[in-house]
């Protein structure tokens, strides 16, 4: 089901003019098959980060259809994007900052940062969102979070749901299980899918000549996902399911299901 995002720094922005906040205008994109949030920020020169924050997403998921806002803010010299082999510590020394004013100025859980990412490295660069801006926006984060509470084990509405979207492909293939957390993977799936911080994603490695990137898929047993994954052993009429746990891995095995590429 498609569906359309709201921009918190839209809505910030115009409510902050009155204090001098530079003012941005925004444009509306959207997602095509292929596309990654990785990737749209890159192509429109914003970072990760404000691209999910203007979007109000807390994974880096999207789907085809999606609607997603872009601000067109241009960079000040309080921002700096993130180089090859930067970390946090060495982006402090250059400013002349400490690492925990860099964590506060852009919302960081972790010490984790993305090549490409824009950071304040001066305070706060956004227009700050005012309380009544986040109570508008709190239903529609509250219904988010109700849409993605949903049962871990596939269920018979799910399968007829699945079944009354449009199919592009059936095929049968060979499913394996992986986690997040196997040894020699980073976590971080091939589009850009942050697998640690969300290890209930329901999230397929696919060979992308035979099922592309970015599509929503049905697997048998497994439930609705997206191809977001790739791996070196996953080639043709192969894929490799992620789940939460080793155990549940284990469980899985190896078998021959089928799947579906949906719209």
């Amino acid at each position: 089901m498609k569906k359309t995002i709201m921009s918190l720094v839209a809505v910030a922005a115009i409510s902050t003019t009155a204090l001098g906040a530079q003012q941005a205008s925004a444009k509306e994109i959207t997602v095509k098959k292929g596309d990654t949030l990785w990737g749209i920020s890159q192509k429109n020169d914003v970072s990760l980060k404000d691209l999910k924050g203007w979007n109000n997403l807390s994974t880096d998921m999207i789907y085809v259809g999606d609607k997603l806002t872009i601000s067109s803010k241009e960079k000040t010299q309080e921002q700096y994007e993130v180089q090859k082999g930067d970390s946090l510590w060495k982006i402090a020394q250059k400013f002349n900052v400490s690492i925990s004013d860099l964590k506060s100025w852009n919302n960081l859980n972790s010490d984790i940062i993305l090549i490409g990412s824009t950071l304040s490295v001066a305070g706060q660069s956004s227009a700050p969102v005012s309380s009544e801006s986040v109570q508008k926006q709190e239903p529609v984060q509250k219904e988010q979070t109700t849409k993605k509470a949903a049962p871990k084990k596939e269920t018979a509405k799910a399968a007829s749901s699945s079944a009354s979207q449009s199919v592009k492909k059936e095929m049968t293939v060979t499913a394996t299980a992986y986690t997040a957390n196997d040894g020699g993977i980073s976590g971080i799936t091939a589009t850009g899918v942050n697998l640690n911080k969300n290890p209930n994603a329901k999230v397929i490695a696919v060979d992308p000549k035979v099922i592309p990137l970015g599509s929503k898929v049905y697997v048998e047993g497994y439930g609705e996902a997206i191809a977001a994954d790739t791996g070196g052993a996953i080639k043709g009429n192969k894929i490799d399911v992620h789940v939460p746990s080793k155990s549940q891995a284990k469980n899985w095995g190896v078998k021959s299901v089928k799947v579906k590429v949906l719209n």
